[in-house]
């Protein structure tokens, strides 16, 4: 079971009630793409939100997080860590914060 985190602003986009984790079954390989993926079958109204619609790269200002890595600027098929595949760590979707 992988265990997603959303900002609280994507929870409200998708209609869930207050905030938390996800929870998803995601066939193996176990990556970004899958994750991703699953996030947006759940719920269509996060498609566009975290990805682009046609390229799929994510979005400015959102990062992904796993163990303490930033895995904003890795491949998206490249395997999550072991943590995440066992559901011992969240896979983090982040809003990042800009301004000066």
């Amino acid at each position: 079971m992988i265990r997603v985190v959303l900002p609280a602003p994507l929870y409200r986009m998708a209609g869930i009630e207050g905030a938390g984790e996800l929870a998803f079954d995601v066939a193996a390989p176990v990556t970004q793409r899958t994750v991703l993926d699953a996030v947006e079958a759940r719920y269509p109204m996060l498609r566009g939100a975290i990805r682009d619609h046609d390229t799929k790269k994510r979005r400015p200002f959102i990062r992904f997080y796993a163990c303490e890595d930033d895995l904003s600027f890795a491949e998206l098929d490249d395997p999550l860590p072991a943590e995440v595949v066992d559901g011992r760590e969240p896979y983090l979707v982040i809003g990042a914060i800009a301004g000066g």
